[in-house]
C-alpha cells in the first residue's frame, strides 16, 4: 500500500463513522428496501454538482451514472481532473496498437476525457497539475518533484478553490480518506477537496481566488461499496451464472481485507438504472485505460437494474438539514438552491 504525505493536512469533514447508530440505520434500511427506491432523479434544474477525480478515467468508474443522470434532470454537473494522467500505462492491450498512444498518450487521453464528458452529458475543466504516478518499491521511492501530491497543500488547494467560487457548486463529490485506493494522487484530491470544500465559503481564506462560496453538501464516492459486490455476488450465483467477484469478497471478509477499503456506511444511494449505458460508452472512450470486454462489465446492465441500480456515496457533511438514507444528492437543497 503506497501511502503519501502533506507539509499540511486538510480538515477532516465528519463523516458519519461505521460505528455511529445512524449509519447502520440508514445501511440496513437502504438494504431492505433495494431495490425499490425512486426510480430516477427528480427535476435539478437550477442546482449544480462538482465532482472531483484525480486522473482521465476516473470519472467514468466512480459515480458515471450519476452524473448522467442528474446532467439528464437538468443540474449543471461539471468533472474537474486534477492531473493529466501522464504517468499512466497503457492497460487496454489493442491500445498498444495504435503508435500515437506511445508517441503523446497524455495527449490521447485529453481526447478520450473530452469523448467521456460528451458521453455523460457534462462540463469538465482540467486543474492542470501532474500526474504522481504510483510509486513502487519498499521503502517507495519519492514522487515526482513538482507532481500534484508533493505539493503543500494550500498550492495544491489553491486552483479547486477559484473553480468552486467561480462555479458555485451546492453538492461536491470526491473520494474518501483512502482516495479510493491508495493512488497518492487519489489521497491529495481527498484532501485538497476538503480543504477547498471548508475555505471556499471563507472570505479570509485564498483571497485572491474569488468570492466566497460555501458548498452546501460534501459526499464521498463509494464505487466500491462491499454491500453491493455482495448483492451482485450472491444474485449472479443464484441464477447460475458465474460470479467475478467471488475472490475479492472473500479476501474482504478475511485477515487480507486491504487498509485502504474503509468502513464508511453508504448513506445516500442515486437512482441510475437508465443511465448505465451512459456509464458504459464513458468508461469505453477511455480505450488507452479500459478494456471493452473487461471487469467493468461483467455484469450484464439488465442484472444490475433488478440487482443494484444505483450509485452509493457517503455524506460526509452537510450545512443543510437532511435525513438519511438519502436517494438524491441535493436532498435538503431543492426549493432552497
Amino acid at each position: 500500500m503506497h501511502h503519501t504525505t502533506s507539509p499540511e493536512s486538510a480538515p477532516e469533514s465528519p463523516a458519519v463513522p461505521a460505528d455511529d447508530p445512524r449509519a447502520a440505520a440508514a445501511a440496513d434500511e437502504l438494504e431492505a428496501r433495494a431495490p425499490s427506491a425512486n426510480a430516477a432523479v427528480p427535476n435539478s434544474e437550477g442546482l449544480r454538482l462538482l465532482a472531483v477525480h484525480a486522473h482521465p478515467d476516473d470519472e467514468s468508474s466512480k459515480g458515471a451514472a450519476m452524473m448522467a443522470a442528474y446532467a439528464d434532470a437538468g443540474a449543471e454537473v461539471m468533472v474537474v481532473t486534477v492531473t493529466g494522467g501522464e504517468a499512466g500505462s497503457l492497460l487496454n492491450p489493442a491500445a498498444a496498437e495504435v503508435p500515437q498512444c506511445h508517441r503523446d498518450l497524455t495527449g490521447v487521453r485529453r481526447l478520450e476525457m473530452a469523448e467521456a464528458a460528451q458521453a455523460l452529458g457534462v462540463q469538465h475543466v482540467w486543474l492542470g497539475f501532474l500526474d504522481s504516478g504510483l510509486p513502487e518499491g519498499d521503502p517507495p521511492p519519492p514522487l515526482p518533484f513538482g507532481s500534484y501530491a508533493s505539493l503543500p497543500l494550500e498550492l495544491a488547494s489553491a486552483p479547486l478553490v477559484r473553480l468552486i467560487r467561480r462555479f458555485r457548486p451546492h453538492v461536491v463529490t470526491c473520494y474518501d480518506e483512502s482516495g479510493g485506493y491508495p493512488h497518492p494522487d487519489h489521497i491529495m484530491s481527498h484532501k485538497t477537496t476538503l480543504e477547498a470544500y471548508h475555505a471556499s465559503g471563507d472570505p479570509a481564506k485564498y483571497p485572491d481566488s474569488g468570492e466566497p462560496w460555501q458548498p452546501q453538501k460534501l459526499y464521498y464516492d463509494r464505487a466500491f461499496n462491499p454491500g453491493r459486490f455482495r448483492a451482485l455476488h450472491e444474485a449472479l450465483v443464484a441464477a447460475g451464472i458465474h460470479s467475478p467477484f467471488g475472490e475479492r469478497l472473500a479476501r474482504w471478509d478475511s485477515d487480507e481485507r486491504p487498509d485502504w477499503l474503509t468502513h464508511h456506511e453508504v448513506t445516500t444511494q442515486v437512482p441510475v438504472g437508465d443511465y448505465l449505458e451512459a456509464r458504459d460508452a464513458a468508461l469505453r472512450a477511455h480505450r488507452t485505460q479500459v478494456e471493452p470486454d473487461g471487469f467493468f462489465f461483467a455484469t450484464p446492465n439488465d442484472f444490475l437494474r433488478e440487482v443494484w441500480p444505483y450509485d452509493d456515496f457517503v455524506l460526509a457533511d452537510s450545512k443543510v438539514e437532511t435525513s438519511i438514507p438519502e436517494n438524491d444528492l441535493f436532498s435538503g437543497l431543492r426549493g432552497n438552491a
